[in-house]
């Protein structure tokens, strides 16, 4: 007795997303040059606002904000921030819009740093001026080099499979 073909196009279609589900993947370090800007920088209004909001005496009864309230330049510092992404990946990272774009984009990554978040392994590389781009994933990353990436941008990479 046959096999209906549609049956074993499905049979071929499985065995081959198996396989290739099971290949190791290499994933580097983005280059900063090709960053691109996910959204806008908070207006200085906006962020008055917020401070107020969030930092003001009932927020602090409930034990939030206390060392991000304790004046206006510490909120500033960490809530004026803008998403990057880096187009073709899935790496993302938080950017002060204190620092101009043009200027972080000329940085090459100097470490890199694997770690768990429950299930999801968190791929992190690290560039000057506290600029981190993180790549999230369900698979097992491992970092081939983590010393060379140091003096050498080619090597900050990792393998996931």
């Amino acid at each position: 007795m046959k096999a209906p073909v549609s049956a074993l196009v499905l049979a071929l279609l499985l065995s081959t997303a198996t396989t290739t589900s099971l290949a190791a993947t290499s994933v580097s370090c983005p280059e900063l040059a090709k960053a691109v800007q996910a959204g806008s920088c908070p207006t200085e209004e906006e962020l008055l606002f917020t401070f107020n909001g969030y930092c003001s005496d009932n927020a602090r009864i409930y034990g939030k904000g206390a060392e991000v309230c304790t004046s206006y330049a510490s909120y500033r510092k960490l809530k004026n921030i803008v998403l990057w992404e880096m187009p073709g990946t899935d790496f993302q990272a938080y950017i002060s819009c204190d620092l101009p774009g043009e200027r972080f984009k000329e940085r090459k990554p100097s470490a890199i740093a694997v770690s768990k978040q429950g299930k999801m392994t968190r791929l992190a590389c690290s560039y000057d001026e506290g600029v981190t781009f993180t790549y999230r994933t369900h698979a097992e990353c491992r970092i081939e080099n983590a010393e060379a990436c140091k003096t050498d941008a080619a090597a900050c990479k990792a393998s996931c499979e």
